[in-house]
């Protein structure tokens, strides 16, 4: 049977079929929806863990123990597990074990476009890049073999384009699920420097080996074609090659690390020209030059941005694209949405001329105009951190605040929380609590009382959490009480020392229901003195020169109305449709 999959989608198909019991992944764009197919299987345990170290470790813990497991995570995910990876590839797995690595080129929705394939490198672990959904299904199940024919962790390294790209995808039975029998073996999975320094010579002869394997594989392939171009490429890049050459050769690999050299040098030996294409770094360029290979890639190329058949056509043949009609749109910036709960934090914090150092999420949004509000984004769980530097160095009447969302301040915020504590730093951490992590879709964290297959377990108590930790000042509010909020805010900047506020409300998005009615501009009484379009709601905007509310997009929130000095500002009708 064929189905039309996304490339995450056939991994989770692979992974099913290959016979994996247990997944793990904490939710990032673009690998989210791995892990959200997996868990429809009811054979294999999948959870939302509180991080991608986390994650990466129950994978393979349970691979070590017998089961063949699947670890999922964005790219910059895998800078957070990589201190158990690291390891990892040195004590090597017992049953298989997948990471799959989902790289962002051109940055959709990330901070940085990083190269994971260096990561592969790095940790002397093989490397599997697919080039389409048929190929991630097949990959996923290979990559599983391969590790454990070589008693290794192993890379699946997705991109963008394939995980959201769909294909037709062959469909077949899943293999039997096997437990390979665990067996007590400290030498191999104690790592102290004397098993350590024994794995290292293991480490190296299996990479040898995996090298001898590469050349060999099926899944580094040859395409004849002209003899006069020759084209080195992986993953989506050969797509799109081969729309833009598709009479020259091509060295498709699909195992990239380790690289194929003795096949590379032959193939590079038959063609006049050999071009290296491939997307962001030039990982194997790199390689091939280092061995004395004759080849041509980041001189054409551009190292920054996502690749397309119409960048590789201006790149190596000067020729501009025409675009399509309609293209010609203004750019309408991102906003935080209607009636979201923490755009009333980002206005008090304003008010108080705060330094705000951020966290990733969608409250990162809060920087652009017109709130205007947050001087730095980092990654995950640097908010509380950074702010700790800010405050050792800024003038000591300067507001020092750290905003972070509720999975973030779970995933990497509680030990940056106990270190200012710690270090007596005088500082206010706001997490905005909406229940859910939002800016991936609305996935279950501990704060949401929920797990991946919806079973209710306890909620995490933020508040606790901060009392235990030694904060001097902990308050929670409702970010949509102006006032409470306002007098909570200051009191936290006041305090001398750590002080926390939890603002807690859920995302509307989640809960559409929970305020009654929308609101109405009384234009009897309205001034236009716009202070409104100051928080910055996408239901407000201006027409014919005057302030409307659009009753579609509207949420009765009332910010609007609680800002408003002339109380122009109504809730009216008493449902929301939607």
């Amino acid at each position: 049977m064929k189905r039309l999959f996304s490339g995450n989608e056939a991994v989770a198909r692979g992974a099913f079929e290959a016979g994996v019991q247990v997944a793990a992944a904490y939710p990032g764009t673009p690998s989210t929806e791995i892990l959200e197919n997996i868990a429809q299987y009811p054979q294999i345990y999948a959870e939302w863990s509180v991080n991608e170290k986390v994650a990466f470790e129950v994978a393979y813990g349970a691979a070590v123990a017998g089961k063949r497991a699947l670890a999922a995570m964005k790219h910059v995910g895998v800078n957070v597990a990589s201190d158990a990876l690291m390891t990892a590839a040195y004590a090597g797995v017992n049953a298989g074990m997948v990471l799959v690595s989902a790289d962002d080129p051109g940055m959709h929705s990330s901070q940085n476009e990083q190269d994971n394939r260096y990561f592969a490198r790095f940790a002397q672990i093989p490397m599997l890049e697919p080039s389409s959904s048929a190929e991630a299904k097949a990959f996923a199940k290979l990559a599983f073999e391969i590790s454990e024919a070589f008693d290794t962790p192993i890379m699946l390294r997705m991109t963008t384009r394939i995980c959201h790209g769909r294909g037709v995808v062959e469909l077949e039975e899943p293999q039997p699920v096997r437990t390979r029998p665990y067996v007590k073996d400290p030498q191999k999975y104690v790592m102290m420097p004397a098993n350590a320094r024994v794995r290292r010579t293991v480490l190296l002869e299996r990479m040898r080996r995996l090298a001898e394997y590469s050349e060999t594989t099926p899944l580094n392939r040859v395409e004849e074609g002209d003899a006069e171009i020759g084209i080195i490429t992986a993953g989506v890049s050969y797509t799109y090659a081969r729309e833009v050459f598709p009479n020259a050769s091509f060295l498709k690999l699909g195992m990239t690390n380790p690289l194929p050299m003795r096949k590379i040098a032959e193939f590079i030996s038959r063609h006049r020209q050999v071009y290296v294409i491939e997307e962001l770094e030039p990982f194997m360029e790199e390689q091939i030059k280092a061995a004395g290979l004759n080849v041509r890639g980041t001189d054409l190329q551009s190292t920054a941005g996502e690749l397309s058949p119409d960048v590789l056509r201006r790149r190596f043949f000067g020729t501009v694209p025409k675009k399509a009609a309609g293209n010609d749109l203004p750019a309408r910036p991102p906003v935080m949405c209607a009636g979201c709960p923490h755009r009333a934090v980002f206005s008090v914090l304003r008010k108080h001329r705060a330094v705000v150092s951020s966290d990733i999420g969608c409250y990162t949004l809060g920087a652009l105009q017109p709130l205007n509000a947050i001087d730095s984004v980092l990654c995950m769980g640097a908010s509380i951190g950074m702010a700790q530097g800010y405050a050792r160095v800024l003038e000591p009447d300067r507001p020092v605040v750290a905003v972070l969302g509720d999975s973030t301040f779970i995933h990497a915020g509680i030990p940056a929380l106990v270190n200012a504590v710690y270090n007596r730093v005088k500082m206010t951490v706001v997490i905005l609590d909406n229940r859910i992590t939002a800016m991936t879709g609305h996935q279950e964290n501990p704060a949401s009382g929920k797990t991946l297959q919806g079973e209710q377990v306890p909620v995490f108590d933020f508040e606790a959490v901060a009392r235990a930790v030694g904060a001097a000042y902990v308050r929670t509010v409702d970010p949509i009480e102006t006032e409470a909020l306002e007098r909570a805010i200051g009191e936290a900047i006041a305090c001398d020392g750590v002080s926390v506020i939890i603002a807690s409300r859920p995302c509307a998005l989640v809960d559409r229901h929970q305020y009654t009615g929308v609101m109405m501009i009384d234009k009897d009484t309205c001034s236009e003195c716009r202070l409104c379009l100051r928080i910055g709601c996408p239901a407000m905007s201006l027409r014919d020169g005057s302030v409307v509310i659009n009753p579609d997009l509207c949420f009765g929130c009332s910010l609007c109305s609680q800002i408003c000095p002339k109380e122009s500002i109504h809730r009216t009708r008493v449902n929301v449709e939607g």
